[in-house]
């Protein structure tokens, strides 16, 4: 299989190096040819980096990977390009500008997309660089089932058809793993901090019921696997963000948390639910 990644950072060309290990050919690009470099994995020959938009027409799925403040722009790029390829999202974010979702940005920027799903789960991009084992959730109809299986079979992969409970989890992970950092600073203690991070999770299910999600898949591996990896390592880059922002300092790298919280309290907004943990967060950011 000719494996297309779109995006090139940390966790874009981990899920490279993974579907190169499965056995596939990759195309990983990047809008500068640039990669992320691991210390002590080398760049396999099967994988061909490219910033050319064109190259990605010839591949059999399309990983997209890209941040998610560029989805939307990165997606007019490509669309041209696109020639009916299984997609499946690996970016968990969404727009914080209009709180819509990245399968609901690929449905209006490539209506044509033919097959979408979601991949999403509790990594680390190093790790997963390195080949320590880890699983994730895989969303969507049986031919993303069947193409994300062939390019990524080095990981463990649960799969569902709840694509937009799949999504509202690595978003909510996000958000609240950015809280939970933020309140390891600013709680009085340990219990305030319990309470307030069980709050923010609340807020996060109560949206995807709404929306139509599954109350199970907030359990997998997409859900409380991701929630307990992101929300309680300082490895994480939003629980670090949220550290960061409570002692008053600017947050380092990505941090896709700020993003997600915005677009999160957008959404739970129009659809009418409370979100006070959100919003305060939300508001916090945007002072």
């Amino acid at each position: 299989m000719r494996v297309g990644v779109i995006g090139a950072g940390a966790w874009g060309t981990a899920l490279a190096l993974t579907a190169s290990r499965s056995g596939n050919d990759v195309l990983l690009w990047s809008y500068d040819g640039l990669y992320k470099s691991f210390d002590g994995v080398s760049m396999p020959e099967t994988i061909r980096i490219t910033s050319q938009d064109s190259d990605l027409y010839n591949t059999d799925v399309w990983l997209i990977v890209t941040p998610a403040a560029h989805f939307r722009e990165t997606l007019r790029k490509m669309r041209d390009y696109y020639n009916g390829q299984p997609i499946i999202i690996c970016t968990k974010g969404a727009e914080c500008s209009t709180g819509e979702f990245m399968s609901e940005i690929v449905a209006s920027e490539i209506p044509q997309g033919r097959a979408v799903g979601v991949l999403s789960g509790p990594q680390f991009a190093s790790e997963v660089a390195h080949g320590v084992p880890t699983g994730s959730t895989l969303a969507g109809d049986t031919t993303v089932l069947d193409a994300g299986h062939q390019a990524l079979s080095a990981l463990y992969l649960m799969d569902t058809d709840d694509v937009i409970g799949t999504q509202i989890c690595g978003v909510g992970k996000n958000a609240v793993a950015l809280i939970s950092g933020y309140c390891s600073v600013a709680c009085a203690g340990e219990n305030e901090r319990a309470l307030i991070f069980t709050r923010a999770w609340d807020e996060v299910v109560n949206i995807g019921l709404a929306m139509g999600a599954n109350l199970r898949t907030f359990l997998g591996l997409c859900g409380i696997g991701d929630l307990f990896l992101s929300a309680t390592s300082v490895t994480s880059r939003n629980y670090s963000g949220g550290v960061a922002i409570a002692s008053g300092q600017i947050p380092d790298g990505t941090v896709e948390g700020l993003f997600a919280i915005c677009g999160l309290t957008n959404r739970a907004h129009s659809l009418g639910i409370e979100t006070p943990v959100l919003d305060d967060m939300c508001a916090r950011i945007k002072n």
